[in-house]
Order: structure tokens, then C-alpha cells, then sequence
């Protein structure tokens, strides 16, 4: 998760930007910022899913046959 200190940041070079008063440092910062938000945005979303388990209305299982590979890939990684 990214700190609060990081995400309070790149709030203001968003305000900055909006106002057009970002430098071209400032610029780079946020963009930096921003990959580094969606990095771990990307890493928690697929550890949520690659933990989901689908169960229909009767309990059975029906987790796509994909999300089962992915599960047993993980298995042997860790």
C-alpha cells in the first residue's frame, strides 16, 4: 500500500497541474508517483482475485478453469 504521505502528494501535483502551475519536475514526480500508485494497485487487485473462489447457488465450484491454473502456478512459487 502506498503511504499517505506519497498519496497527499500526488493529490497536490494534481491540484498544481489543474492550476498550471506544475513544473516540469513537478511533472515528472507525479508521474513517477502514479506508475508507483498503479504498481501496487495492479498487485493487490490480482492477489484479490487470484484468491477468489467462485461457488454457484447449489455449492459447487465454477472458478473459471484460468483462475485454477494461476492458483496451482502459485502453489509451487511459494
Amino acid at each position: 500500500m502506498l503511504s499517505k504521505q506519497k498519496l497527499a502528494r500526488i493529490n497536490e501535483l494534481s491540484k498544481l497541474a489543474k492550476e498550471g502551475k506544475l513544473t516540469e519536475e513537478q511533472a515528472k514526480e507525479r508521474t513517477a508517483l502514479r506508475k508507483e500508485y498503479l504498481d501496487v494497485f495492479r498487485s493487490t487487485m490480482r492477489d484479490t482475485i487470484e484468491h477468489v473462489k467462485v461457488v454457484d447457488e447449489t455449492g459447487n465450484d465454477v472458478t473459471p478453469e484460468k483462475l485454477k491454473q494461476i492458483k496451482e502456478q502459485n502453489k509451487f512459487l511459494n
